[in-house]
């Protein structure tokens, strides 16, 4: 008989499988209201380019672009293991960004050291901005999925006028965008084209961004984190149930407490790879929208960094194929149908699949009782 633990697994996988197909099929029936042929949107989706240039570029966009969305999904688990929705993730991150930014250009250290800080600084900041709602969580009662929208607008303005106002750096004539003053060089993250060198590819236009082994580390550790340690336990046990966690020795309260800093520390760091990798600068033009993303992603991933990875790469695959389905006179909102399609159907199949696991291990614990009972019979009689 196959493992219960590889049969939920299977589950899963079939389900995220099925959510998908149906998600395209939805789309296709957009892409005809449209006025246009869904076979000749899933080959612009699918169209890298015809040269290696081409590819590496559509390849190391796909990467870029999941980068920090992998990272979003990760702040955003952290509160859902918790049951706790941190829907202020877009609030922290961009808050995080813009002081972390201004800090960092404000000196010049070695390299690793420049970067340290300024990473540093925006766990910090994303930490401590998510240590709000936690607070009026557990002192005042507040819902945080109200006290963090709330934030998120506060945060989102606030960072406008700042980058409009006191961390202004130096602009040129012309220009129409306002940002912080540039980081030094030593606050550049190298990017991984040798990676391409080293199988005689060429470079990606605009680099593989550097923060990738970041994201990727990061990811483990919130694996152990969560997975193998006792905080992770509690984290879970309190999300669960707050009252049994209780009676067993675990402070609900400090538990709401440390997921939501925890949640906001790694919010800070989604917008590090575009700043450290590309802009070097938080702009007022800066990539919005990564926080609300990443609750897709999380959603998505079922909150396990591994699934989370994947769906970072489906959705930065998506993302890179609204240009090509553009060049096909093709709606590119057809990407967004797709994204909240893939979204929706992978809620339905995971509760689904929940329901179908349950009910297999109720079976599977009566079968074990009938045959202990049988067993104890036989030594009775």
């Amino acid at each position: 008989m196959m493992p219960a633990r590889l049969q939920r697994t299977l589950l899963t996988l079939a389900g995220a499988v099925v959510a998908v197909l149906l998600a395209v099929a939805i789309s296709s029936v957009a892409i005809l209201a449209a006025g246009a042929s869904p076979i000749t949107a899933l080959e612009a989706m699918f169209d890298f380019g015809d040269t290696q240039a081409q590819v590496v570029t559509a390849f190391a966009f796909i990467v870029n672009r999941a980068v920090p969305l992998f990272i979003a999904g990760l702040a955003v688990a952290i509160g859902f293991r918790m049951n706790l929705f941190n829907i202020g993730v877009e609030g922290q991150y961009r808050i995080a960004a813009i002081v972390a930014a201004f800090v960092g250009s404000q000196f010049v250290l070695p390299g690793p050291i420049q970067i340290t800080l300024i990473v540093v600084v925006a766990m910090l900041v994303g930490g401590l901005y998510a240590l709000i709602p936690a607070v009026l969580k557990v002192t005042r009662g507040v819902n945080e999925v109200i006290s963090t929208i709330m934030l998120n607008y506060i945060a989102i303005n606030l960072a406008a006028f700042l980058v409009r106002g006191p961390f202004t750096g130096e602009r040129e004539a012309g220009q129409l965008t306002t940002s912080t003053p540039q980081l030094p060089e030593s606050a550049w993250f190298p990017n991984l084209n040798f990676l391409f060198e080293m199988f005689g590819l060429p470079a990606p236009r605009g680099g593989l961004w550097g923060f990738l082994t970041v994201a990727i580390l990061v990811g483990v550790i919130i694996w152990v984190v969560l997975e193998r340690t006792r905080f992770g336990f509690e984290v879970k046990a309190s999300g669960l149930n707050a009252s049994a966690a209780l009676a067993s020795g675990v402070n609900p309260k400090r538990m709401v407490i440390s997921a939501m800093v925890l949640s906001g520390a790694i919010a800070g760091l989604i917008g590090m790879p575009e700043i450290l990798g590309r802009t070097h600068a938080y702009g007022s033009n800066f990539t919005a929208g990564l926080g609300f993303l990443g609750i897709a992603v999380a959603l998505l991933g079922r909150n396990k960094p591994v699934g989370i990875a994947v769906a970072a790469l489906l959705f930065g695959f998506l993302d890179r194929a609204a240009a090509p389905l553009q060049f096909a006179d093709i709606p590119p909102s057809v990407i967004a149908i797709i994204q909240g399609t893939i979204v929706l159907l992978v809620v339905i199949a995971n509760e689904i699949t929940s329901r179908v696991s349950m009910r297999q291990e109720e079976r599977r614990a009566a079968r074990q009782l009938d045959t202990t009972s049988q067993a104890q019979a036989e030594v009775a009689a």
